[in-house]
């Protein structure tokens, strides 16, 4: 008998029916039933998703630097992270050092963006601790910043080569 729907919602789906495995018990069959796969996945990203898009660095390169201080929103979208992660790296770096105004906004100048970036690059790239990196940056900060700019020196001329080939 077929139910009257009064508030125009779509009737529920049907259940699979279950399918006997080889020792005769059932098993209902729940990934070969269109709808039933993995739920989106809420919250925050873990780092290996993040790291599934490498191009922030290099998306960085491209942004044109034109202004002296920037917002910390902004600064943020160019890292693609929460304002709460850039506070906190400036709270456990001393390298970062942004302005405040009167109000007590931060305003990043173009030197902390080279350091965030310098921070993104170890702990986001390399896969370094904030200890590690901490450490790294404390030891010896001008051969850390010369390795990170050796690197992406290297990336342009690997993604010029990889253009040149496509080309061909």
């Amino acid at each position: 008998m077929h139910q009257l729907d009064l508030f125009g919602t779509d009737p529920p789906p049907p259940k699979p029916a279950p399918v006997a495995t080889a020792d005769g018990k059932d098993a209902p069959v729940l990934a070969a039933t269109p709808g039933l796969a993995s739920p989106k996945k809420r919250g925050r990203k873990s780092l290996k998703e993040l790291a599934d898009d490498p191009h922030v660095i290099r998306d960085l390169d491209k942004v044109n630097l034109d202004k002296q201080y920037y917002p910390i929103s902004e600064v943020a979208a160019m890292f693609k992270v929460n304002a709460s992660l850039v506070r906190y790296w400036e709270n456990e770096f001393d390298i970062l050092q942004p302005k405040k105004n009167r109000k007590g906004d931060r305003l990043f100048r173009q030197e902390d963006i080279h350091h965030l970036k310098l921070i993104y690059h170890l702990l986001r790239e390399r896969k370094y601790t904030i200890e590690g990196a901490k450490q790294k940056l404390k030891e010896d900060k001008k051969l850390a910043a010369r390795n990170f700019e050796m690197v992406q020196a290297l990336l342009k001329v690997r993604g010029f080569l990889t253009e040149l080939k496509d080309q061909l």
